[in-house]
């Protein structure tokens, strides 16, 4: 009678868009024998067909996508497989795309940088039900919650980046309105729209017009005027 313990195998998804770095992940995973890389892709779509085919314990996932964000493919994925533990894997050290995770329902967040043994030693800590998280982005969420306990000081922080034009343009991203509606709403030019979106996704640190619009749905941003008082106001002009 064998009384060995048999190794309980994880089976993992990597969803990045950097090919090589998802083959030195596989062949990080070859000599973890409580690991087994079931697929590979490099998209949201792809990411989110692969999940539903394979239905990985873990994903290692990566912020920017080229067909959108990592945040859209956890919800997409986490939506189908709740319990599936995404872990992001990225360059991305802000604290507000590690709330922006957090929120989206990941279990972990971590460096690219990130030795291998470490690497390992978290997803390890996940499968056990702990978090992957660094204790200084775990400070960071601490923090949040202790000085913000409702969310407002993120959002605080994040419009007083804004001048009163990008903060009347971001709330009419809120109801996905095209660049034309939102220029003929605020009586601009349509290139202007266009600009004053760059330097919103620029300030608040995010991929596309789709997030910007869930932080305005978010936070239930209201005002057109840039007079109503709204907002926190910059400072500096």
């Amino acid at each position: 009678m064998n009384n060995q313990t048999a190794t309980t195998v994880s089976k993992i998804l990597i969803i990045d868009d950097h090919i090589l770095f998802r083959e030195g992940l596989m062949s990080l995973f070859r000599f973890a024998p409580d690991f087994e890389v079931v697929g590979g892709a490099g998209g949201v779509f792809e990411g989110i067909e692969q999940a539903r085919l394979h239905r990985p314990d873990i994903i290692l996932m990566d912020f920017s996508l080229p067909d959108g964000t990592g945040l859209e493919a956890t919800r997409a994925i986490l939506a189908q497989l709740p319990d599936c533990k995404i872990v992001f894997l990225t360059v991305y050290e802000t604290d507000e795309k590690l709330f922006a995770a957090v929120r989206t329902g990941a279990k972990g967040y971590l460096m690219k940088s990130v030795a291998s043994s470490d690497l390992l030693a978290s997803l390890r800590a996940v499968v056990r039900g702990e978090r992957a998280i660094s204790r200084r982005m775990m400070n960071s969420i601490l923090d949040e919650f202790t000085n913000n306990g409702n969310g407002n000081g993120e959002k605080e922080r994040l419009l007083t980046r804004l001048s009163p034009r990008e903060y009347d343009v971001l709330c009419e991203l809120k109801s996905g309105a095209t660049n034309l509606e939102i220029a003929q709403h605020l009586f601009i030019s349509e290139n202007t729209v266009k600009h004053h979106i760059r330097s919103i996704l620029d300030k608040l640190e995010m991929e596309n017009r789709r997030e910007a619009a869930h932080f305005a749905r978010r936070y239930e941003l209201v005002g057109k005027h840039a007079s109503d008082g709204a907002w926190p106001r910059q400072t500096g002009g």
